[in-house]
C-alpha cells in the first residue's frame, strides 16, 4: 500500500538576487513498511526535502500526498492536526519534553490526540517494552542516557501509529553502542507495526541497513536502490 507520494516537487530559495534550488524536481513513492534512508553530501536537500514530507516546509512546485491528501491544500491549522495524526518524527537532538517522565513523553501524542487514559497506558507500555525501557518508565530525560532519551524518542514518534516515521540523523549524537542498539530497534519496530521508517542520514551504518537506499545531489535524485 502507497503511503507517501512525491510529484516533481521543488524548493527553490531567493537569496541575494540568487535563486538557490535546494530540492530540483523529485519525483519519488513510498509504500508501507519501508525502512529507507534518503543519503548525499551536505547542502543536497536532504533535509530540506525530509521537512516537507513531514509539513514543516512547502515546497515551491509539486505535489506531497500523503493517503490522498496534497499537503499544499491543507489550512495551517488543518496541517497541523493532519501532522498529528499521520507522522511521527526522530530528531537528532531528541526533542523530549524535559518535566515530564519517559510514560509521559510518549503518552502526550495520544493524549492531544484525546486516546483514553486506559489505551494510551497500555500502547505507552507496550512501545517502551519493546525499545528496551520498561524500567525507566518513570525517569525524565535528564537521567537518561542518549540513547535512552532517542529509544523513547522513538517510542513516542510510533505511539499514535503513523503513517510513517521520519527520522532526522538520528543517529548523529549518539556513540557507536548507543546507535547499533537504536537502529536495531527501529528496524525490529519497523517490521512488527509494519510503519514506513524514511531517514535523512550521513551515518553508514543506517544506509548499510536500510533496504532502500536514495541518494540526492543538488536537490536532484542521482539514485534510487533497493535491496534485501
Amino acid at each position: 500500500m502507497k503511503v507517501l507520494e512525491l510529484k516533481n516537487v521543488n524548493k527553490i530559495y531567493n537569496s541575494a538576487e540568487i535563486k538557490v534550488h535546494a530540492v530540483n524536481d523529485v519525483t519519488l513513492e513510498f509504500e508501507e513498511a519501508e525502512f529507507a534512508a534518503i543519503v548525499g553530501p551536505s547542502g543536497s536537500g536532504k533535509t530540506t526535502l525530509l521537512n516537507m514530507i513531514g509539513g514543516l516546509d512547502m515546497p515551491t512546485s509539486g505535489e506531497i500526498i500523503i493517503g490522498g491528501v496534497d499537503l499544499s491544500r491543507l489550512r495551517p491549522s488543518e496541517l497541523i492536526d493532519f501532522r498529528l495524526n499521520n507522522i511521527g518524527f526522530v530528531f537528532q537532538s531528541f526533542n523530549l519534553i524535559p518535566v515530564l517522565t519517559a510514560k509521559e513523553n510518549v503518552e502526550f501524542i495520544m493524549a492531544l490526540q484525546k486516546w483514553p487514559a486506559d489505551k494510551r497506558e497500555e500502547r505507552t507500555l507496550e512501545l517502551l517494552r519493546a525499545v528496551g525501557l520498561e524500567e525507566r518508565i518513570n525517569s525524565r530525560p535528564s537521567k537518561l542516557s542518549g540513547g535512552q532519551q532517542q529509544r523513547v524518542a522513538v517510542a513516542r514518534a510510533l505511539a499514535s501509529r503513523p503513517k510513517f516515521v521520519l527520522a532526522d540523523e538520528p543517529t548523529a549524537n549518539l556513540d557507536s553502542k548507543a546507535a547499533a542498539i537504536l537502529l536495531e530497534i527501529m528496524e525490529k519496530l519497523n517490521r512488527d507495526e509494519k510503519i514506513t521508517f524514511i531517514f535523512s542520514t550521513h551515518d553508514p551504518r543506517v544506509m548499510k541497513m536500510a533496504r532502500r537506499v536514495i541518494t540526492l545531489e543538488d536537490g536532484k535524485v542521482i539514485s534510487d536502490e533497493g535491496k534485501e
